[in-house]
């Protein structure tokens, strides 16, 4: 199955914003593309989600999460905001930005960034 890989990395509000939009709408139609969907938030983009400034982009993420999409962080960042916890009580998964990088290159994954 291809998958599509939401990166978001940017923290201005047109990143997040477009980034998470863009995730939910392909969200709604990758079972009948036969598609998978993932989202990889890394660098200024991970500490947002610790920043009540960004709730629209906070409450896209958790709702991707609700949905079942596979959101990652970069544990090393979490670790560096004192994030872990949060992010796991928010359904957010942490693994190590070129542990995932990599596989999406493996796999032959979709990668689009903002």
């Amino acid at each position: 199955m291809p998958k599509i890989v939401i990166h978001i990395f940017h923290a201005d509000e047109s990143s997040l914003g477009t980034g998470s939009h863009l995730a939910e709408r392909i969200r709604q139609i990758k079972d009948e593309r036969g598609l998978a969907l993932e989202v990889y938030v890394f660098g200024p983009a991970e500490k947002a989600l610790m920043n009540p400034d960004f709730s629209t982009f906070n409450t896209a993420i958790d709702g991707l999460v609700k949905e079942g999409i596979a959101v990652y962080t970069c544990i090393d960042i979490a670790k560096a905001i004192a994030a872990e916890e949060a992010f796991r009580a928010r359904g957010i998964q942490m693994a190590y930005a070129r542990d995932k990088f990599s596989e999406y290159a493996l796999e032959g994954a979709t990668v689009i960034g903002f």
